[in-house]
């Protein structure tokens, strides 16, 4: 998958997780910028993540992620 799909596909799952239409997957797009991004929903975002591209993430990974950016990256490298 190209790195526009994989925006594209981001963008789906932060609309629907956070309940937002207006909200939009860029690189540099992080926990910070996003209201209501707390533990709970960072926990559901990346599992809806996971399901919705087919992977799966380890503890590691996910404590080094720090942006959109860091995820699409690594999705780009399983998919």
């Amino acid at each position: 998958m190209d790195k526009a799909g994989i925006y594209d596909r981001l963008t789906q799952v932060l609309e629907d997780v956070f309940d937002d239409d207006t909200l939009r997957a860029t690189p540099e797009l992080s926990a910070k910028d996003v209201d209501g991004w707390d533990s709970l929903t960072h926990i559901r975002f990346l599992l809806t993540v996971e399901r919705s591209f087919g992977v799966k993430f380890s503890t590691v990974e996910i404590a080094k992620m720090r942006t959109i950016g860091d995820l699409a990256a690594l999705i780009e490298a399983r998919t």
